[in-house]
């Protein structure tokens, strides 16, 4: 009998001692592996930032011993979600300017205005967020009041879009901007006359190119106030899009010192500046840092009608929008773009501009193989041209066909809107879909994403039985395009976007399963914790 026991001890001692120590062990969770497979599992084991073992709660506590043992309770977690396109430093700039998302007017706008004034006493005043297609008044506004309040202060307000800008005049007055003044895809509007103040697409350079610049200690300050709005969230990698050298490296040396922990995918404009620099430098790969792409713009937005279309807007006869870069700009710039190792990342709204990006990429990538090219936003495409995107991957933002049904027909016609935000139609194009928000243009919540993509409605829950429903996404659908797909447009499929073995420990926990839960409660969802590298943030 003494010997039985001394076995037996021996045994439970032998089976300790063989179990290999993890930093977490994550047990009884709802968690979606979003694998090859799409499997569920019930637990985890995390080492060195990195998931070592997936499987049931029994298998991995007889397989590892932590003393971080996470009880999960049978909450839902996720892979840590991934934004394909937005404006991660942008967001954290405005919160430092007005913040003019969901006004009702323009006398709303200014009342914002004068209470930001009062409040900060600032001498520059940005602000971003209006949008006319929300107000009773759906025109353009005027700087007339501004120029009565604000005589002296440059006031510079950008559309929520940020493809226009109203400006006071003395505003206007940096860019020494005239009734005479023109631009190469960009407008000066002018009414009876007059200068608005509002400038459209490149127009609005010849103001903002005389803004004071921001300081690093800005730059520092708005990276930091975004990330912490973005772990919120559950958003563990932001694919920004559109940055300079400047803000690159300083992105960088914030990560390098442990401060900047949100894991970014760096977009650079595609300026001369930044082509020469990147392409000569090569790609930039750390753990949280991927340079390896360019933000290319071929036309302006549709909300300020500087989408460039095939034929003319339904609601302004005659007028086609606006190429913000020439096809021939848009040529060289691919060419250059294919001749290098980097990834090519094309805003293209109308249809005339989706179908020029498609046929130049075509052209320069003939004989190359899986680049994984993009076009940001893909958003009016004409029926014939979908099938070019079997080897372009679209990067679409599915709140903006819940922002944009209002007015969306008025501008293109009822035949052309069956071809817009047809994400259902790309996914079967391409096979995959990237998903963001392209905040601070809209909300950064991912769970607005998530039940735009599957509802087709706002929050309001308009329409009735969704918008264009046939193009509406699966709920796997939508979660593979905010976590493996993003990562796959990425090329990072192998390192994040799903809970599997070597992968990074990026995850997110949930307080209701967004893959059951009533579709009316989607919006509302919460993270209850964010992890990166296994590490709560």
């Amino acid at each position: 009998m003494r010997f039985t026991i001394l076995a037996l001890s021996s045994l439970f001692f032998f089976n300790c001692q063989t179990k290999e120590t993890a930093d977490i062990v994550v047990v009884n969770a709802n968690a979606y592996t979003v694998n090859g497979n799409f499997d569920k599992t019930e637990a985890f084991a995390i080492k060195d930032g990195k998931f070592i073992e997936v499987g049931t709660s029994q298998s991995i506590l007889d397989n590892y011993k932590s003393v971080n043992v996470i009880d999960a309770k049978g909450q839902t977690i996720v892979p840590g979600f991934i934004d394909a396109h937005c404006h991660f430093l942008g967001l954290g700039y405005n919160e430092q300017a007005v913040d003019l998302r969901g006004t009702k007017s323009f006398e709303d706008v200014v009342k914002r205005v004068i209470t930001f004034v009062n409040t900060t006493g600032a001498k520059f005043v940005k602000g971003r967020g209006w949008d006319q297609n929300d107000w009773q008044e759906k025109q353009f506004p005027k700087k007339t009041l501004l120029d009565k309040l604000f005589p002296n202060i440059p006031i510079a307000l950008t559309r929520v879009d940020g493809h226009a800008i109203l400006c006071n005049q003395a505003a206007l007055d940096l860019g020494n901007v005239t009734k005479a003044s023109t631009i190469d895809g960009g407008e000066v509007v002018i009414e009876n006359g007059e200068l608005t103040g509002v400038l459209v697409d490149n127009a609005i350079g010849l103001v903002l190119e005389h803004w004071p610049k921001f300081s690093r200690e800005d730059t520092v300050k708005a990276l930091m106030a975004a990330q912490d709005i973005c772990f919120d969230y559950g958003l563990t990698t932001v694919n920004d899009a559109g940055l300079s050298v400047e803000a690159i490296e300083i992105i960088d040396s914030l990560q390098q010192a442990g401060d900047l922990k949100m894991r970014i995918y760096a977009m650079a404009s595609a300026t001369e500046e930044n082509l020469n620099h990147f392409i000569n430098k090569g790609i930039i790969k750390t753990e949280r840092l991927n340079v390896r792409s360019f933000k290319f713009y071929a036309d302006g937005a549709l909300g300020s009608r500087g989408a460039m279309l095939r034929a003319p807007y339904e609601d302004k006869p005659g007028h086609l929008g606006l190429l913000v870069n020439s096809i021939d700009i848009l040529k060289k710039t691919a060419e250059r773009i294919a001749a290098s190792d980097y990834q090519m990342n094309t805003h293209a709204i109308g249809d005339s501009a989706n179908r020029a990006v498609l046929q130049t990429y075509k052209t320069v990538l003939s004989g190359k193989p899986d680049r994984r090219w993009k076009i940001e936003h893909a958003q009016v495409i004409s029926p014939e041209d979908f099938e070019l995107f079997n080897d372009i991957i679209p990067s679409v933002q599915p709140t903006h066909a819940t922002s944009d049904m209002y007015w969306a027909e008025d501008r293109v016609g009822h035949e052309r809107i069956k071809g817009a935000y047809a994400y259902q139609d790309l996914l079967k194009a391409y096979g995959k879909v990237a998903l963001g928000t392209d905040f601070p243009v809209e909300d950064v919540n991912p769970f607005y994403t998530f039940y735009a993509a599957v509802a087709r409605q706002d929050l309001k829950q308009y329409p009735e039985g969704g918008y264009q429903m046939e193009n509406a996404l699966t709920r796997e659908q939508a979660l593979k395009g905010m976590t493996i797909w993003a990562a796959f447009s990425n090329f990072e499929e192998h390192e994040k976007g799903s809970i599997e073995a070597g992968k990074f420990a990026d995850f997110i926990i949930l307080d209701h399963d967004i893959m059951s839960v009533n579709v009316k409660a989607l919006p509302n969802v919460k993270v209850n914790a964010t992890y990166l590298n296994g590490i709560e943030q």
